[in-house]
């Protein structure tokens, strides 16, 4: 193993040895090398003369560039996007989005965490957890309806095994805390490490869990800490923020689970993607969460260097386009009225939805999940297949929704105007009618 990684693995073994058994194979062998990276950045420190190092081109002091590119964008220097980006992203990004966190999570207030490591969307930062921390065989507990692309990334390429717990009761009024509880003590039973992730708001069915049911699946993590399971949690935070009722949790489950117990290590994966409607922006990031007996900057440090070792290996870096455009962005005195006017849209399509749902009529053709958060809501068919009915919807009415599995469809109000909210579910009950004709 190189000398690095093994430097690394000790400063986090020394303060929490059970965080540094959780790490995978890969993750116990990655790290950030000190080879052309560090002397470049020496240099770029101390190369007051002459620098030869950058593997970029430069005309004086400035980055060479093609007219035809710069043109295209204004308000940003090209030397501030041109070069290459940091393999742990630009500083100042990273301390922006660290004391945002603060902001937004207040259970965070007197904890420390990881500086965040930005990645290229937060499918990147699943697929960082995925090499870092799971193994072969590693058992990833989710729910039945999940986001598709977790079995890509967890069993096509690291080998993991996904058991599943019912997202909601029969009836489809709440989370099901106990079906959760039952498979995470059933798997912490079994293995000395379970890696479980909570999407909220949730995708497919845009539902948040209420502060209740946070407190239930906080203890019930905590209790399998205590009792002698190594829990890595990653709370997905693809829609943080897009909460439309009173009653939801209106911070990550992250803030509260890091530090809680040394067999817990925490990660938060969030990201510009859709809390700042960029999703070609492709920014994400990957914070810790953790305690551990010695300093625990130093291991957050020894975290962020493998993570960056990771990246490196993969992808090199991100944008810094992406990046440098986003922090002019949230830089901007009217960045925060500019987001609080896209929620109202949002939460004023859901309430829409809600009530025109409210119908009976709709009870003859399907169910509805409870939605009250992020950009989607779910419904269940009650006689006809997802699939079939998707299709049909398609070519006779040239409506298009998501079929999942045989029961279920998923149903983007993100890009559904108000006026078309009616008209889409009439639509969608026509063509339940039209295969029960068949």
């Amino acid at each position: 193993m190189n000398p690095i990684a093994q430097e690394l693995n000790q400063i986090i073994q020394e303060s929490n040895p059970y965080v540094f058994s959780m790490l995978s194979d890969m993750g116990k062998a990655l790290f950030f090398p000190k080879g052309i990276l560090s002397q470049s950045a020496e240099a770029k420190q101390k190369a007051d003369k002459i620098n030869a190092t950058i593997g970029i081109a430069k005309e004086g002091k400035s980055v060479l560039s093609l007219p035809s590119i710069t043109k295209c964008i204004k308000g940003v220097d090209p030397d501030n996007y041109l070069p290459y980006a940091p393999s742990f992203g630009i500083p100042a990004m990273r301390e922006k989005w660290q004391r945002d966190l603060y902001k937004k999570n207040s259970s965070l207030k007197g904890k420390d965490i990881s500086l965040p490591v930005v990645t290229s969307g937060i499918t990147h930062g699943v697929s960082i957890l995925s090499d870092m921390w799971v193994d072969h065989n590693d058992i990833i507990v989710l729910p039945d309806m999940m986001w598709g692309n977790y079995n890509m990334t967890f069993c096509v390429r690291n080998s993991a095994r996904i058991v599943h717990y019912k997202a909601y009761d029969e009836d489809l009024t709440r989370f099901n805390v106990e079906s959760f509880e039952q498979v995470v003590r059933e798997q912490a039973k079994d293995n000395k490490k379970i890696v479980t992730i909570l999407n909220f708001p949730h995708n497919p069915s845009g539902y948040s869990i209420s502060v209740e049911e946070g407190n239930r699946i906080f203890d019930v993590l905590l209790d399998v800490a205590k009792a002698g399971t190594n829990v890595v949690v990653a709370c997905d935070d693809a829609y943080f923020g897009l909460f439309y009722e009173e009653e939801t949790l209106k911070e990550s489950l992250f803030a509260r689970l890091n530090g809680a117990h040394e067999r817990i290590l925490a990660m938060k994966l969030d990201g510009a993607t859709k809390e700042d409607y960029v999703w070609g922006f492709r920014i994400g990031f990957v914070t810790y969460g953790m305690t551990g007996k010695n300093d625990i900057h130093a291991v957050y440090e020894a975290l962020e260097k493998k993570t960056a070792g990771c990246i490196r290996g993969n992808i090199s870096n991100c944008s810094h386009l992406s990046q440098a455009i986003l922090l002019e962005s949230m830089a901007d005195l009217q960045y925060d009225n500019y987001k609080q006017e896209k929620f109202n849209l949002l939460k004023s399509r859901a309430a829409k939805m809600k009530q025109v749902l409210k119908d009976p009529k709709y009870k003859e053709g399907f169910d509805v999940y409870p939605f009250n958060s992020g950009y989607f809501m779910c419904i269940r068919l009650k006689d006809v297949d997802a699939e079939t009915l998707r299709l049909h919807l398609l070519e006779k009415y040239g409506t298009g929704l998501i079929a999942i599995g045989d029961k279920n469809i998923r149903v983007a109000f993100s890009c559904l105007e108000e006026k078309d909210v009616q008209t889409l579910f009439d639509i969608i009950m026509q063509g339940i009618n039209d295969l029960r004709e068949k």
